[in-house]
């Protein structure tokens, strides 16, 4: 006779087992909930009260702080982007090329300009960001060398330098956060680079194909997934950075970061502080949003 079929009780995965995946996801959503949620519903709050720090606040509803904070500081929004979409665009500039070298050409050399790239992380960033005021220097060789190459002039004309110096200039902000976000490009890129079918490369060359022809129809498609992800590690940081504005930068042309941070620390006008922190929060999800879409990266939408 054949075996009788177990019943379907039997067949039943036990509760416990069940459960095992949630019990394992309660320590993150548990930090989630207690470092991200609700210092957001607690900013939240605080951006709709009204008062004063010797007379205390209370939730009292005002929206209009958002409409304020946006049409007086509007200008630092607008600046943030700005700068941080310059360092982007030099961070992918500098770091894809440093990435195709360290995947496909370095060799043996790999591993030091693996190091090379990470070795700053093992400095403060605020020492790093220091250490570009002697670098541009007025007297310094840097200065020197692009005022005799009459680079200057360009950067002059564009509005980002004025005279014969850098320091204390957008120039100076882009190229510090440059520097300090660069390693977030370059690491996104290699390990896409890395993870091409070197097989592509030779079909390619025996289909005729030139070495930049190679790149535009193979390399660089394999590598948006790549681009999109250091591009996003790289920008949203910046335009919320204001170490590099307040180190680097000229004292008229402060990021939106600088506004925060003085209005938490210095004006003690915890609700405009908290609407502008809300509001540059909408404003990069707007932007990452409809990069990500028009980029048509599908390991990221």
């Amino acid at each position: 006779m054949p075996p009788r079929p177990e019943p379907a009780a039997a067949r039943k995965t036990p509760v416990r087992a069940r459960l095992v995946p949630y019990w394992l996801l309660l320590p993150g959503i548990a930090w989630l909930l207690v470092f991200f949620v609700a210092p957001m519903v607690y900013q939240a709050s605080t951006s709709l009260q009204t008062g004063s720090l010797e007379e205390g606040f209370t939730v009292t509803w005002h929206v209009s702080t958002y409409t304020d904070a946006l049409a007086e500081y509007h200008p630092h929004f607008l600046r943030s982007v700005l700068y941080a979409g310059a360092a982007t665009a030099g961070c992918l500039l500098l770091g894809y090329p440093l990435a195709y070298l360290m995947a496909f050409r370095a060799g043996r050399w790999r591993t030091l300009l693996m190091i090379l790239v990470i070795a700053p992380f093992f400095t403060s960033f605020l020492i790093r960001t220091l250490a570009w005021k002697t670098i541009l220097a007025d007297d310094g060789t840097v200065v020197s060398v692009l005022g005799s190459l009459h680079v200057l002039d360009v950067t002059g004309w564009l509005g980002l330098t004025e005279g014969d110096r850098v320091l204390a200039t957008p120039l100076a902000v882009i190229c510090g956060l440059t520097y300090n976000f660069l390693p977030f490009m370059v690491l996104p890129l290699y390990t896409l680079l890395e993870r091409i079918d070197g097989r592509l490369h030779e079909a390619a060359s025996d289909l005729y194909a030139r070495p930049f022809t190679t790149f535009r129809k193979v390399t660089f498609p394999l590598s948006m997934p790549g681009v999109v992800a250091g591009t996003l590690l790289t920008f949203i940081p910046a335009t919320g950075d204001y170490i590099n504005a307040e180190l680097l930068g000229p004292a008229d042309r402060k990021m939106v970061g600088n506004v925060i941070q003085s209005q938490f620390l210095r004006v003690l006008d915890y609700p405009t502080a908290a609407a502008l922190s809300f509001i540059l929060m909408a404003v990069i999800l707007a932007l990452v949003t409809v990069y990500i879409r028009r980029s048509g990266t599908e390991d990221l939408v």
